[in-house]
């Protein structure tokens, strides 16, 4: 699984006009799903984003975590992140999972979530999303969870 998370002060996504998932103070998290994928390495990214230490402490140094903070996760599903850039000038979603996987996958990611941090909102997969964001800093990280 990839995942982009960016730091910020506040992200929404917005469907058909809709808000469906806002956050103030927290962490909005780009999700993509690939081929290779399994719920164990859902459940290891979810564990990074929560623990990953990207907020300032007293001493204005990255070393704390958004379960430090009890902010806010927006997790929005990206199936293009995992497209293959390497090459030429169209991008290849050969090791995208296929849809009826990657939404499997990401509501297994989104029931995860709610159960461990109910500070979380949600994307939808497969629709047109309008995402907004302040990102803070700016911060902003690639976490790539693969099988061990």
């Amino acid at each position: 699984m990839i995942s982009i998370i960016q730091r910020v002060t506040q992200a929404k996504v917005t469907v058909n006009g809709s808000d469906i998932g806002v956050i103030g103070t927290g962490i909005m998290a780009l999700v993509a799903v690939e081929k290779a994928d399994t719920p164990k390495q859902a459940d290891r990214l979810l564990e990074r984003i929560l623990n990953y230490r990207i907020f300032a402490d007293a001493d204005d140094k990255m070393n704390l975590s958004l379960r430090d903070i009890q902010g806010g996760l927006l997790l929005v599903p990206q199936f293009t992140l995992a497209a293959n850039t390497d090459t030429g000038n169209r991008p290849s979603f050969a090791s995208a999972a296929p849809p009826a996987m990657g939404r499997e996958l990401f509501a297994y990611l989104q029931k995860r979530a709610l159960e461990i941090y109910p500070s979380s909102q949600f994307g939808e997969f497969g629709a047109d999303m309008k995402v907004a964001l302040i990102n803070d800093g700016p911060v902003t990280f690639t976490l790539r969870c693969l099988e061990k």
